[in-house]
């Protein structure tokens, strides 16, 4: 019998990258109930295209599971081999780690969405096949896999416009539905419209054809989010270039009560990263200034915090960045991007707006103070009802052994004090569960009446008997008082027998 807990020869393996990623293809496609993480893979390849300065348009037809996209880009070059013996296009389809834009100073500056040299790859590893045609020079190549795996390739001569085709069939093999999630689809054809004005998408939904191309950018997608909702009429609208870093972003006000912040980095929606904490911390900065130069904030008066400020705003920003990290393919989180381009600028806007909208901006405050104030109250009356639930649980907690009673009329409730878990034991069976209580102590405890106030404090019989009769105790002097809200019980009765050494407690509450 052999030992399977114990390594041998065969225990470690090497698998190719394509054995690896349809083995565990959530690694790179993320959730994989549907296919269409690979549909927004090579779709994000021609927003790069466009973005770039190729192509004004991108066609795309969903058939059941098939899915076909073209671009009207550069195009990759035909026929171009490699020292592999693979072509470019081939490579760029096969070859994990292969890509043009991994480098700030390559073709596309470092700032496309893809940046990892996986996503076309995974397209090509989780379908049953794949077919790619590339237009370029007047001259076509085509290339086909199945099941991950180059089959076959043909070049031709071509009178057709330049760009890239990419059709294929994800394998239910690796996704629990095989086809794209249409809606999510939709919603990013219309998003991805509104960040590349210009940019015509067609989509082809099994017959249905829609058309996606946004007039007005970035407000477009405002415009239809906060319909009747908006408080303001002029709109914070910004957007900035230098280099490779650009920043498109339009801010608003709501009548709602948190903060819409829609984050896009290289036209990659976003769910964390530096960039978001830093936009949110110089509004709330800027803001606050404002406030305070216009007397709105009083010198005595603490500055309003992110929540009170932000309460209600609605804000869609696209930053182009260079080198931006990431922790996965997905390319939902950010680890790292420099920020140093923009904040100033943004600060800068942000004044001049300040000062053009001065009327708008008054009640923007006023909503953000009434904000804090309802916080703070709000805050005071979750912090009075912990306050009393943990004197109601420390007190419930001081002494297993206490047999409680249940009414909440507690004026009405009685507490029986007896000598020992002996003398209780008839008593909990023959009480009135409803308003009397039982606790044991044991019979002759600690002499208050001689001893320190040290001794008293570590004393667990007095302590506990204190604490359950609801009762306030000054550490320092030992001075016990009461609040009648906070009483537990209205009658405190003692139960001892004859004994000639009167019980502590009867000397306490004497």
């Amino acid at each position: 019998m052999i030992d399977k807990t114990l390594y041998n020869e065969e225990s470690i393996e090497s698998l190719s990258p394509l054995e690896f990623t349809r083995l565990r293809p959530q690694v790179y496609a993320g959730d994989c109930t549907y296919a269409t993480q690979l549909l927004v893979e090579i779709f994000s390849n021609t927003v790069d295209e466009f973005r770039l300065g190729h192509g004004t348009k991108v066609e795309v037809s969903i058939k059941g599971a098939k899915v076909r996209v073209r671009d009207y880009g550069q195009g990759f070059i035909p026929n171009a081999m490699r020292d592999d013996g693979k072509t470019i296009l081939e490579a760029a389809f096969s070859v994990l780690n292969t890509s043009g834009k991994y480098r700030e100073d390559g073709t596309y500056e470092g700032t496309s969405l893809g940046s990892f040299g996986i996503g076309s790859k995974i397209t090509t590893y989780l379908s049953h096949w794949l077919d790619v045609y590339t237009y370029r020079d007047g001259q076509m190549e085509h290339i086909h896999f199945v099941e991950g795996e180059f089959n076959k390739r043909e070049v031709n001569k071509t009178d057709l416009p330049s760009g890239t085709c990419v059709e294929w069939e994800p394998s239910e093999e690796f996704f629990t539905h095989p086809e794209v999630d249409i809606k999510e689809i939709k919603s990013l054809f219309k998003t991805i419209a509104a960040l590349c004005p210009g940019l015509t998408i067609e989509l082809d939904d099994n017959g249905n054809k829609i058309t996606y191309l946004s007039k007005n950018g970035i407000s477009d997608l405002i415009d239809e989010a906060v319909d009747g909702k908006e408080l303001i009429k002029n709109r914070f609208k910004m957007k900035y270039e230098n280099g490779k870093n650009k920043i498109d972003m339009v801010m608003t006000y709501t009548s709602n009560y948190a903060l819409t912040m829609i984050p896009y980095v290289n036209t990659g929606l976003t769910a964390n990263g530096p960039h978001i904490s830093q936009i949110k911390s110089l509004i709330t900065r800027e803001f606050n200034k404002f406030f305070r130069d216009k007397k709105w904030l009083k010198d005595k008066d603490e500055n309003l915090s992110g929540d009170d400020i932000q309460e209600g705003l609605y804000i869609i920003f696209n930053i182009t960045a260079p080198n931006v990290g990431y922790d996965a393919q997905v390319k939902t989180r950010i680890t790292k991007i420099d920020m140093t381009p923009f904040t100033g600028e943004l600060s800068e806007e942000l004044r001049n707006w300040f000062l053009s909208n001065e009327k708008e901006l008054k009640a923007i405050a006023d909503k953000a103070i009434n904000a804090r104030k309802a916080r703070l109250a709000a805050q005071k009356a979750r912090d009075s009802v912990r306050e009393v639930q943990k004197k109601k649980e420390k007190a419930l907690k001081f002494d297993s052994k206490l047999a409680d009673c249940y009414s909440k009329d507690r004026k009405k409730c009685e507490i029986y004090i007896t000598e020992g878990d002996s003398a209780s034991g008839n008593l909990k069976q023959a009480r009135d569960n409803e308003f009397q209580a039982v606790m044991p102590v044991r019979g002759k405890i600690l002499n208050t009446q001689k001893a320190s106030l040290d001794k008293i404090q570590k004393n667990a019989e007095i302590m506990s008997m204190i604490q359950a009769f609801g009762l306030e105790i000054d550490l320092k002097t030992m001075k016990v008082t009461y609040h009648p809200d906070r009483i537990r019980y209205g009658k405190i009765i003692i139960m001892s027998d004859a004994d000639v050494n009167i019980p502590a407690y009867e000397r306490l509450f004497a």
